[in-house]
């Protein structure tokens, strides 16, 4: 029980708090068409991240948080104007921003040095979710043990609290943000602002990414995004059912895709497994293994 509590307790409760947090967002980016948009500001934060970063000098939640909602507001305002001005379709124009911003981000990890520090391409892509232990932890009174709980790794604390930010939102705008995703001109003309709503998504969407970001990199929050609100809408019709699916899916994906990476190397004869990768592969599993059992279900509309 140590051993687990020290090497594999938190990577397994961020890599679960990363796809729930990331999931239930991909819900309302779906069911708004727009999940493209989640891939996109998962690449196009990376330059706010890095710029956080050499301002700070650290890995400090605020300034990095800042210069990701940041640049995913210039992104997605680019992505409005690359899309009018060249007469794109919404897709074309997310794939020219998103892929020129992570470039960039790219270039400004080695322009200040960041590679050298504590950012480089493998985190920026894999995270880091192995090194993520708990020294402090000795057996299940830890996690009640406020000496030790203060140990815990911060990436772990930051996904708590943006999970508690997410479900928050959700609860409190419930009826606000499935109005706006089914129906946004009759929002608009009984008072509610379908922008604003939509301005608040993705500042939870980047958000989440962030939080997710430095866990478990940028490949594993595209599935994370996407996934468990896929595998929901092909096994529902219903809002609400739609929801709590991805929320299942979600725990599926990040607790299931963790475990296989610990324990399949040693039954297999395998190497070490990348954790962000295997859950990766177990999201697409889930959305496979859902499209099978329910292809009647593939075509539906999800209603309220």
């Amino acid at each position: 029980m140590t051993t687990f509590l020290q090497l594999d307790f938190v990577p397994l409760a961020a890599a679960t708090l990363a796809c729930l947090a990331c999931g239930l967002i991909g819900n309302l980016l779906l069911l708004t068409r727009q999940s493209l948009l989640g891939d996109a500001i998962s690449h196009a934060v990376l330059p706010g991240l890095v710029l956080g970063f050499w301002v700070s000098g650290s890995r400090a939640p605020l300034p990095m948080v800042a210069g990701a909602v940041i640049a995913a507001v210039l992104a997605s305002g680019a992505i409005d104007l690359v899309r009018r001005t060249a007469r794109l379709e919404t897709g074309a124009a997310m794939g020219v921003v998103f892929s020129a911003m992570f470039a960039l981000g790219l270039v400004l990890i080695e322009l200040t040095g960041a590679a050298s520090v504590d950012l480089d391409i493998d985190c920026v892509l894999a995270g880091q979710l192995e090194t993520l232990i708990w020294p402090a932890a000795e057996d299940l009174q830890s996690l009640f043990d406020p000496r030790a709980l203060a140990s815990l790794p911060p990436e772990l604390w930051t996904l708590l609290v943006v999970f508690a930010i997410v479900l928050g939102v959700l609860a409190l705008l419930w009826k606000e943000l499935r109005l706006v995703a089914f129906d946004p001109d009759f929002a608009a003309t009984i008072g509610f602002a379908p922008r604003t709503l939509g301005l608040l998504v993705l500042l939870l969407t980047a958000l989440a990414t962030v939080a997710a970001f430095w866990a478990v990199g940028t490949i594993l929050v595209i599935a994370a995004l996407v996934a468990p609100a896929a595998v929901a809408r092909l096994l529902t019709d219903r809002y609400g059912v739609q929801f709590a699916l991805s929320a299942a899916a979600a725990v599926a994906m990040g607790a299931g895709g963790y475990g296989a990476s610990v324990l399949l190397p040693p039954h297999f004869g395998l190497g070490g497994l990348n954790a962000a990768g295997t859950i990766a592969v177990t999201a697409g599993g889930l959305v496979a293994a859902a499209a099978i059992l329910a292809p009647s279900r593939s075509a539906a509309r999800v209603s309220a």
